[in-house]
């Protein structure tokens, strides 16, 4: 692979695919990481090193490829709670919290997240940051009706919210709905802003995923690095300065 960006992300999805186990219910993660690992979960199906999983995909775009790749899927009602989730991040902090959302499936994403006993985030080391807010804009997923009274309602908070485009016009999630990408700078109190968040009619969510991630697997030019919520000493060789 002649791209350096492509190879790292390529390491750090089959690093956390080799997570799964025989006979597990897993979450299919959505982006340019997490598709490395959904492949190398079809690959390990093949082979035979890997029987009886099933999967739900956090995007209509993953289901697809996932499908092709035959890989055995759930229905989307989500009978059940699901086993491990392997998924990527826009922006993770050394507390383990994330920025998501940049692909635009942060509704379904977080659905699965909080279905799941444990969620993996597979990155390469350009997502990790100080502080999430610093290097990314924070998603959210508002109503067609009413998103410019949102737009304001988050102005308030501090945030410059712009509306997500496409080349067709405005950018759509699967369920139809509409993203601000808010860029608040540094964000010193990432509860207080979920929660107020969570209160708005309008806002359907948001890209906020906090004490979610159980692991982090960081994939740079010295290697891949595995973090687990709650090791200490890791972070400090890992985390810019702020």
């Amino acid at each position: 692979m002649s791209d350096p960006s492509a190879e790292l992300k390529r390491l750090a999805g089959e690093t956390a695919a080799d997570l799964v186990e025989s006979g597990m219910v897993v979450g299919l993660g959505t982006g340019s990481t997490a598709i490395f690992a959904t492949r190398r979960i079809a690959a390990r199906l093949r082979e035979g090193g890997l029987r009886d999983i099933v999967a739900i995909a956090t995007s209509l775009a993953t289901e697809t490829a996932a499908r092709a790749l035959g890989i055995p899927m759930l229905d989307d009602d989500l009978p059940g709670s699901v086993d491990i989730t392997i998924d990527g991040a826009d922006e993770v902090d050394e507390r383990l919290d994330l920025i998501k959302g940049g692909g635009g499936a942060l509704l379904r994403e977080k659905i699965v997240a909080q279905a799941s006993r444990r969620e993996v985030i597979v990155v390469d080391e350009s997502k990790l940051s100080p502080r999430i807010g610093t290097r990314w804009p924070l998603p959210v997923e508002v109503m067609e009706f009413g998103w410019r009274a949102q737009a304001r309602f988050l102005e308030s908070l501090g945030a410059e919210p712009v509306l997500r485009h496409t080349d067709g016009g405005a950018f759509r999630t699967d369920q139809g709905n509409l993203i601000l990408d808010c860029r608040f700078g540094p964000i010193a109190d990432p509860a207080g802003l979920a929660a107020a968040l969570s209160t708005r009619a309008g806002i359907v969510e948001h890209g906020l995923f906090l004490s979610i991630a159980d692991d982090l697997i960081v994939a740079a030019p010295g290697g891949v690095r595995h973090v687990a919520r709650g090791d200490a000493g890791l972070p400090a060789l890992l985390w810019p300065a702020a």
